[in-house]
């Protein structure tokens, strides 16, 4: 049974590399982007994730240990990227957050570039 409130996590990475591609990348792109799709879509934000200069190949991030302790203290229930690749690098890693820690968790999962809603996603 889906949530009738979204407790939403805006989860916003920019690694050193992603710097030299430019500012679709950036971390107030990002930002605006991830609020207009919230405000959009009746998410309730309760607080922003920002790992600045941090490798996505790895999860040995600041802000992301954060946003997990808080889905582990049930203060959020929806997890909302740019993309795939702001969540991690990892294929491996971020498919372990996205079809097992978050499911676990009743955490929907959201990246908006790749139109990804575990909400809207048939289970097998």
């Amino acid at each position: 049974m889906k949530p009738t409130t979204y407790n939403t996590a805006l989860y916003l990475r920019l690694s050193r590399d992603d710097e030299l591609q430019g500012e679709s990348n950036s971390i107030s792109t990002q930002r605006m982007m991830l609020r207009k799709y919230a405000e959009q879509n009746n998410l309730k934000i309760v607080d922003e994730y920002v790992d600045d200069g941090c490798s996505g190949t790895n999860f040995d991030r600041p802000s992301f240990k954060r946003m997990i302790d808080d889905i582990e203290n049930g203060k959020i229930n929806c997890v909302v990227t740019k993309d795939l690749s702001r969540l991690g690098r990892s294929y491996l890693g971020v498919g372990t957050y996205t079809d097992v820690i978050f499911p676990q968790k009743n955490v929907r999962f959201i990246a908006i570039d790749n139109n990804v809603d575990s909400e809207n996603q048939q289970s097998s």
